[in-house]
């Protein structure tokens, strides 16, 4: 099956569920907690929309344990910054309906919560179609090691994903119900 009719697939039924279930904050923990000097370093989440699952209250949580936390924004040639944020900061809806961070420092995350639309068993992962995490995660691990955690329901694993030489493999797939 192509991305593309995975993609309309997977959105369609995850549109139908409209599922309220989420992932534990101590499933991403346990997972995250194992990075060296946690404290120093700079998770990097999204703000949820067309019902992903929602991370925000796992930035909130370690936002409460004194770990940053940043939030993309949007950038021209389907580029994506990561700005540091707290809950405090004001945030703007970008072209695509999206809240965002208001203009700050960029931030390399050293942790990165992805959203998934579909993902295999081998933890490849299809988004939206423009690449925007796929450019950004080969752009940071030119630069460091980057631990990528992508968020899914359950429903939105298929058998397998089509990749090409630009998708990257994510290091974890963690589900409402599952750790791959």
């Amino acid at each position: 099956m192509s991305k593309t009719l995975i993609r309309k697939k997977i959105l369609k039924i995850r549109r139908l569920k409209k599922s309220k279930s989420n992932i534990k904050f101590n499933t991403i923990y346990s997972l995250i907690k194992k990075v060296n000097n946690l404290r120093k370093k700079v998770v990097g989440g999204y703000y949820p929309v067309n019902f992903e699952i929602d991370d925000l209250e796992i930035l909130k949580k370690l936002e409460k344990k004194k770990i940053k936390v940043s939030l993309p924004i949007i950038k021209k040639n389907f580029a994506m910054n990561f700005i540091k944020w707290s809950f405090k900061d004001p945030l703007n809806i970008n072209k695509y309906g999206i809240p965002e961070p208001n203009k700050g420092n960029n931030v390399y995350p050293d942790i990165l919560l992805v959203p998934i639309v579909a993902f295999d068993k081998k933890k490849n992962r299809l988004g939206y179609g423009a690449g925007y995490y796929d450019r950004l995660i080969n752009s940071i691990r030119k630069k460091k090691n980057i631990l990528t955690i992508g968020l899914a329901y359950d429903f939105q694993e298929v058998k397998k994903i089509p990749i090409s030489k630009y998708d990257q493999k994510l290091d974890y797939v963690v589900t409402n119900n599952n750790i791959l």
